[in-house]
C-alpha cells in the first residue's frame, strides 16, 4: 500500500469562517462544497475543513474538551506569525516561550487557537 496524500482535516461548525483562517494564514486558497472545504497551498490539497454542526472546541491545555491533535507551524518570525493569526480571527492562548525539552537552547514557541477553538503552535528558532 501506498499512501498518496495525506490531510488534516478540521471540523467546525463554522466552516467558513475556519477554512479562511487557515487559507489566510497558509497562504492558500479555499475551494468550497457544501459541507466540506478544501485548502489548497501552491497547487497541493494540504488541509480540509468539515462541518460539525455541534462541534465543541478543545480548552487548551486541560478540561472537560482536550484537545486530541494539533500543528506546529515553524516560522522565521513569530511575532508576524501573531499578527497574521489575529488578522484572520485567531486567538493567542500562550506567549512565546522554550519549551522545557529544548536541547539546542535556541526554541521558541507560542500556542495559538483557529476561529473554532483547534489549537495550534508557531514554532522558531
Amino acid at each position: 500500500m501506498k499512501i498518496i496524500r495525506r490531510i488534516t482535516v478540521f471540523d467546525a461548525a463554522d466552516v467558513e469562517r475556519e477554512s479562511s483562517f487557515w487559507a489566510g494564514l497558509l497562504g492558500g486558497t479555499v475551494h468550497r462544497d457544501d459541507d466540506w472545504h478544501s485548502i489548497v497551498v501552491d497547487g497541493e490539497w494540504i488541509m480540509g475543513v468539515q462541518q460539525a454542526p455541534n462541534h465543541v472546541p478543545p480548552q487548551w491545555p486541560d478540561g472537560p474538551q482536550q484537545q486530541q491533535v494539533h500543528l506546529d507551524l515553524h516560522v522565521d518570525d513569530l511575532e508576524a506569525a501573531g499578527r497574521r493569526a489575529l488578522e484572520f480571527g485567531g486567538r493567542q492562548l500562550q506567549s512565546v516561550r522554550a519549551p522545557a525539552d529544548n536541547p539546542d537552547g535556541d526554541e521558541r514557541f507560542a500556542v495559538w487557537a483557529s476561529p473554532a477553538g483547534h489549537p495550534f503552535c508557531f514554532g522558531s528558532h
